[in-house]
């Protein structure tokens, strides 16, 4: 998305003409979400001013860009003349140090919401995920908004979300007059990298024998739409964010074309859990659950302000298969054009197993 005509900024700083709309902060605003809903926002009538701020800066030049660290609690003084900030500054990266990881989101977290109440800011807007309900074989087709949050911290990057969904009821409390609204995207795609779409790399799709798998997707630009929704005040409290409805496990491997590969869940989960124990895949077993068990969620409460998704769950899988062509992964594990021709379609797979399998036998004989 370009950046707003010139004649369009100038208008909207011209101080003769009445002033609409509020003033926006968004942090992690360089890259990812937070550089498209900057460009998003940056566009809107109905926004004053966006205030982006980041470790190194984006390309939207209608944005006023500070550089810092979201960590860093000089940060309030940037947020000062604030109206809402939308916190997008996360560490998901599957290749990152786990407690580093944990680190910078839970500490990022508190001081932006610390920093925000401090400057005067009435609305924090932060974004988890629908993970964070947990994927398990009784969840109802789909859960309320209300459900409990059942996840544990077993998946990738999940503990974080729980833990910054804690700051988010605790804050109001902790800080009288800060509105905190929370939007859980499902499955996000467009030019995301994450465990559940790494999953339609791999050669054939692996399916857990007895599972019952459901998906539900979000394309980025409907959970920027949602992220405007909530800096306007149309919504609040805890908001799912998603396309309408979800696709069955056969409807997915009809539409991608990938066949499947079943697996016991013993061996299913115990490999996934050794691979990860001596570093050859990345995604933690408990990234496995997600492709299991249903996860799916309503979301009543942005139909309820008007609000629709632009995109089809069968939309977003089309273009995620788009994304991923050319890429091989395995367990999680993302491969070269090399080892995935030498593996095979179904070989890598294998292989992997197999030397799972190694590790556990040369322990036992270890009496590891």
């Amino acid at each position: 998305m370009s950046s707003p005509d010139p004649k369009v900024r100038a208008a909207r700083n011209d101080s003769t003409l009445p002033v609409r709309g509020p003033v926006v902060a968004v942090t992690g605003a360089a890259t990812g979400v937070g550089a498209k809903l900057v460009e998003r926002l940056a566009a809107s009538e109905e926004i004053k001013q966006v205030i982006a701020i980041d470790e190194r800066r984006g390309e939207c030049a209608a944005a006023q860009w500070h550089i810092l660290d979201v960590r860093d609690p000089a940060i309030a003084e940037k947020l000062r003349g604030a109206d809402a900030v939308v916190h997008l500054a996360l560490d998901l990266d599957l290749e990152t140090d786990a407690a580093a990881r944990t680190a910078y989101n839970v500490r990022g977290t508190q001081t932006v919401l610390t920093a925000a109440a401090a400057a005067g800011v009435h609305r924090v807007v932060l974004c988890t995920s629908a993970m964070v309900y947990g994927a398990l074989p009784e969840n109802e087709l789909p859960l309320s908004e209300d459900s409990e949050l059942k996840a544990t911290a077993e998946a990738t990057g999940v503990g974080d979300l729980l833990e910054i969904e804690r700051l988010a009821r605790r804050a109001p409390r902790a800080h009288p007059g800060l509105n905190v609204t929370v939007l859980r995207p499902a499955v996000l795609v467009g030019g995301t990298d994450t465990a559940l779409t790494r999953y339609f790399e791999s050669p054939r799709l692996l399916v857990v024998a007895g599972s019952r798998p459901t998906w539900q997707f979000c394309h980025v630009d409907d959970l920027c739409s949602a992220l405007e929704y909530a800096v306007l005040e149309k919504v609040d409290g805890e908001v799912a964010v998603g396309c309408d409805g979800w696709l069955e496990q056969e409807e997915v491997e009809e539409l991608s074309g990938i066949r499947r590969m079943e697996l016991p869940s013993t061996v299913a989960l115990g490999a996934a859990a050794r691979l990860h124990r001596i570093g050859l895949t990345p995604s933690p077993a408990g990234d496995l659950a997600y492709t299991m068990h249903p996860w799916v969620v309503s979301v009543s409460r942005l139909h309820d302000a008007g609000w629709r998704p632009q995109w089809t769950n069968e939309e977003v899988l089309a273009e995620l298969l788009e994304e991923v062509q050319g890429r091989h992964t395995v367990a999680g594990r993302r491969l070269g054009r090399k080892d995935a021709t030498a593996a095979g379609a179904a070989g890598a797979t294998v292989a992997l197993l197999g030397a799972a399998a190694v590790v556990r036998r040369a322990r036992k004989r270890r009496g590891v």
